[in-house]
């Protein structure tokens, strides 16, 4: 049958979208509930208006479930469960449990026919999807354990949140900077050291003895060439 819906039905559409749905479903829940009307020639007319606003409803309705998809994304969900000795639990985590604790944690009230999992039977750790819409399919992460050891659990979590914390602010700090070196003394000293005499400067004169020693091969030369002369002679 095909009906116009007056208001947003899941899996079906938003008000004003002409949907094709099963008679039964039609007679006995969408039009007695007054969320459609049947798709006659005279309602159609009559909804014009409705209908007109059927996409403008629906980018308002993507938009929202983004939003939402977003805050789920990610969310983390203890439960503390009385369990076995095989770590099975004596009943389980519904999805009806599911959307009361990300009701109580965000304030979103989730249909928990959205909730793709069947109920959870053992302690661990489990990815649940939740079916926002056609793309639309959010994860939570939702963590079981031992009913005794749950106030330890979020404590030990929570500690590890706060070191966490206050490392990423150690993180982020600003680095102080070093003073500048001075290396004015280095280079002067440098300077000294190379420091070659001015070239107007004169030498100081030699000593006797240095004088000597300046002058001996001259004189021992001056004797050879005598002691020569003299057997020429």
């Amino acid at each position: 049958m095909k009906v116009i819906l007056k208001e947003y039905v899941y899996q079906q559409g938003v008000a004003g979208d002409i949907v094709d749905v099963a008679d039964g479903f039609a007679r006995n829940y969408l039009i007695p509930q007054g969320k459609a009307i049947k798709a006659t020639p005279a309602a159609l007319k009559r909804n014009e208006e409705l209908l007109k606003q059927s996409e403008v409803r629906r980018k308002e309705l993507t938009s929202k479930l983004m939003e939402v998809s977003q805050q789920l994304d990610g969310l983390e969900l203890v439960f503390g469960r009385k369990a076995g000795r095989n770590n099975k639990l004596y009943g389980s985590v519904t999805t009806m449990d599911i959307a009361a604790a990300i009701h109580e944690q965000t304030g979103i009230d989730i249909n928990r026919r959205r909730i793709s999992e069947r109920p959870l039977r053992e302690l661990g750790e489990f990815t649940v999807p939740i079916r926002m819409g056609a793309d639309l399919s959010p994860e939570v992460n939702v963590i079981i354990v031992p009913d005794d050891e749950l106030d330890d659990f979020l404590r030990r979590r929570e500690q590890g949140e706060s070191e966490d914390e206050a490392t990423a602010e150690t993180d982020t700090a600003p680095a102080v900077p070093e003073a500048p070196v001075d290396e004015t003394p280095v280079a002067a000293a440098s300077e000294v050291a190379t420091e070659e005499p001015s070239p107007s400067e004169e030498p100081a004169p030699l000593s006797s003895t240095e004088a000597t020693q300046v002058n001996m091969p001259t004189a021992v030369m001056d004797a050879g060439e005598l002691e020569e002369d003299e057997n020429n002679q």
